[in-house]
């Protein structure tokens, strides 16, 4: 499946932080691109997100670490606090000890401001063509090429497909076919100018309030003029995967008990959007023939870990060194690229499942949480990270 002398361009379905990622690193590699994006314009729904040095060393393998750089808030402390006492449970500094460690910083960051990189260098790099409002319906391939059927009765054809359609990919869906896995935990997520944020919890750190059945986050943004909110709760209604429009009711009506230091961040916001979260069982096989999988469609994973976006251009990334070592023989690439992932993005899948039990932990569950970080050192909670946060382009096959 070598394209060197093709002229069909990869399809990508999706123009999120994935698809423009995976566009980035298949053009890097000589590859013309053609982007299928469902949306009538292109752009990020969300708020901030958390990069670890992970997500840093993805951005300047993709060549954009200084547009991401230039719009990202550096953090001093990851810093995690009991909801119910206010004592803090532990304290991770993310200065010059964290960044000689791990070879990059830990920063916030906007979601739009992440994509909006993304866009920049997949304009200067050229040969990346976007189509909007382009829903992907069906797929069917043969022996040199795969087509896209989209909605409107349109078809696109293309020397391979990546499938980098989100959490609801109809990529997935045609080859796949499995069945979300509805969490309950509900998030609900707000942007708050520094003004109208309280002066009290205006702290340069990635923030967390644990408590039972529930948690509440928030850190700067955009050079610490707004800050981000985030409040998650379990249900007591039965949920489907959505995304909407929030209620300042429902959202009021949890996190009873909570100190009221928290509780202000609740009170904050006027408008909501509520995300009602699930993640799929991971799975081994990405590849169908000229067709795989990237990002959310690949392993779409729930928030407690903070590494959606950072995965999806690991991923990218990845995918582009496999198709380097396999000198753009596509077939044997998307082989090395699942090999090199799958592993990996299982066990963020399963590992944020935990990390949201221990988050929501109640009764003596929570004072064994307590316990077990409290006074522990920088260095500890260096080693347990090494796993997620030493990950390169350099080390990136390795697996």
């Amino acid at each position: 499946m070598n394209a060197s002398s093709s002229s069909l361009p990869v399809l990508v379905a999706g123009g999120g932080i994935g698809g423009i990622a995976a566009a980035l690193a298949l053009v890097r590699r000589g590859f013309p691109v053609k982007v299928l994006e469902q949306a009538s314009q292109l752009g990020e729904i969300g708020a901030g997100l958390q990069c670890g040095p992970n997500g840093f060393a993805a951005f300047d393998a993709l060549g954009i670490g200084e547009f991401a750089r230039a719009r990202a808030v550096y953090t001093d402390d990851m810093v995690m606090h009991d909801a119910l006492d206010e004592s803090l449970v532990g304290r991770i500094p993310t200065g010059k000890a964290f960044i000689e460690r791990f070879g990059n910083p830990y920063a916030v960051i906007h979601r739009a401001d992440v994509h909006t990189s993304l866009l920049e260098g997949a304009k200067a790099a050229g040969n990346i063509e976007i189509a909007t409002s382009v829903q992907v319906q069906r797929i069917e391939q043969d022996e040199q090429s795969v087509t896209v059927f989209d909605a409107k009765g349109g078809q696109h054809r293309g020397i391979a497909l990546i499938g980098a359609d989100g959490v609801k990919s109809a990529v997935r869906r045609q080859y796949v076919a499995d069945e979300a896995r509805v969490s309950g935990h509900v998030v609900y997520r707000a942007v708050i100018d520094k003004k109208d944020f309280p002066a009290n919890l205006q702290w340069n750190a990635a923030s967390i309030w644990v408590g039972p059945h529930c948690h509440l986050v928030h850190y700067p943004l955009r050079g610490g003029e707004q800050y981000n909110v985030v409040v998650t709760f379990h249900s007591r209604d039965q949920e489907e995967w959505s995304v909407r429009k929030g209620s300042r009711e429902e959202v009021q009506g949890y996190f009873e008990g909570i100190c009221a230091k928290a509780r202000q961040l609740i009170d904050l916001p006027k408008d909501w959007t509520r995300w009602a979260t699930a993640d799929r069982e991971p799975i081994g096989q990405w590849n169908f023939g000229r067709v795989t999988l990237l990002g959310d469609a690949a392993h779409p994973t729930l928030q407690y870990l903070a590494q959606g976006a950072c995965m999806a251009m690991e991923d990218a990334v990845t995918l582009g060194e496999a198709l380097r070592v396999k000198d753009n023989d596509l077939g044997r690439a998307f082989e090395l690229y699942q090999r090199s992932r799958v592993a990996r993005t299982a066990r963020i899948v399963l590992s944020a499942r935990e990390m949201g039990r221990i988050f929501h932990a109640k009764g003596v569950e929570r004072l064994i949480r307590n316990e077990l970080w409290k006074d522990r050192s920088p260095e500890r909670y260096f080693d347990a990270m090494e796993w997620l946060y030493s990950w390169k382009a350099d080390n990136c096959l390795a697996a």
